[in-house]
């Protein structure tokens, strides 16, 4: 199964090449973390079976809050968490596309776009 690192360390530097001076370093940091995430460049530990008395070698893991090797398990325990704030009604998803005019201030704004515009889905 291909997983999401497989496909950064593929597809990752020509990505970054070509659109990485308009990405968030906080996106090109996620995307670095997740590509080594696992592998050699982060180090390992050598771990001791006491059952079998044989040796692994377990690559570190990168931590960062978006991989989902690392927070899989803690994305799904939240779920299961939010699964009574649900009201119990149909309900449907609305996607929009930002108007090329603000997707500028989107990129450098992000935080600040964002709030005002959850906060004007949920006045309206």
């Amino acid at each position: 199964m291909i997983e999401l690192a497989d496909i950064f360390r593929r597809y990752g530097p020509e990505y970054r090449a070509k659109c990485g001076a308009q990405m968030p370093p906080s996106h090109l940091r996620a995307m670095q973390d997740i590509e080594q995430c696992r592998t050699e460049s982060l180090g390992g530990q050598m771990y001791h079976c006491e059952q079998c008395h044989d040796e692994h070698y377990r690559y570190h893991s990168c931590k960062n809050r978006h991989c989902p090797k690392c927070h899989n398990d803690q994305v799904e325990q939240w779920l299961e968490r939010q699964q009574h704030l649900l009201l119990p009604v149909t309900h449907f998803l609305v996607t929009f596309t930002l108007p090329e005019e603000l997707r500028g201030l989107a990129r450098s704004h992000p935080q600040t776009l964002y709030n005002l515009l959850f906060r004007a889905s949920a006045e309206a």
